[in-house]
């Protein structure tokens, strides 16, 4: 038979594994990611269904003073709502300047919270975006933050949109570790008592 301190230790490492794996569920990449392909949803069918974004990207101070690079914009939300500006840029408007920030509306589908962005650059220039701001009509404004080159010809950004099977992860994990710590401290109580 298990003794109380032995038996209180092997409940605590039950209840670090199962809080450790509720962890390793949450965890989220920081670092913009490339994507292999995006569909780009024709945005212009629905003309009943449209609302203005405010979108702030601010350059690097590493990029080069000036670029003649094309950029593209695309974001959205987790249900397939999807806002898309092609050739944001304008070389005789001297956008995407070092150290500058450049602030366009852009029109599209009305979203959910915004949860991811990708930003597409063609040319020889190496523009560095530092980061994109969204400010949506029915969305908290979101922040996306690269400070990194962008290769070319490749649609580099954030998704932080979570899956539905995800989410039903955490909270499994969350119930978990609920009902492990009700045990440890059922137990606890017992031993002393």
């Amino acid at each position: 038979m298990i003794r109380g301190p032995a038996l209180l230790f092997l409940l605590v490492i039950t209840v670090a594994s199962i809080t450790y794996g509720a962890q390793a569920s949450r965890s989220i990449v920081f670092l913009p990611q490339p994507l292999s392909s995006l569909d780009i949803i024709n945005t212009t069918s629905n003309q009943n269904a449209r609302c203005s974004f405010t979108v702030s990207i601010r350059t690097s101070c590493s990029s080069p003073a000036l670029t003649r690079d094309q950029i593209s914009l695309s974001f959205g939300d987790a249900y397939g709502n999807q806002v898309y500006a092609p050739r944001l840029d304008d070389p005789s408007s001297r956008a995407f300047e070092r150290c500058s920030k450049d602030t366009y509306t852009v029109y599209g589908p009305c979203t959910y919270q915004i949860c991811y962005v990708y930003l597409y650059r063609s040319g020889y220039d190496g523009w560095i975006p530092y980061d994109v701001t969204i400010y949506g009509y029915h969305t908290k404004a979101v922040t996306f933050t690269y400070n990194v080159g962008i290769p070319s010809d490749t649609w580099y950004g954030h998704n932080y949109c979570r899956s539905r099977a995800v989410k039903s992860a955490q909270n499994l994990g969350w119930s978990l570790l609920s009902i492990g710590s009700t045990m440890l401290y059922t137990i606890a109580g017992l031993l002393r008592g």
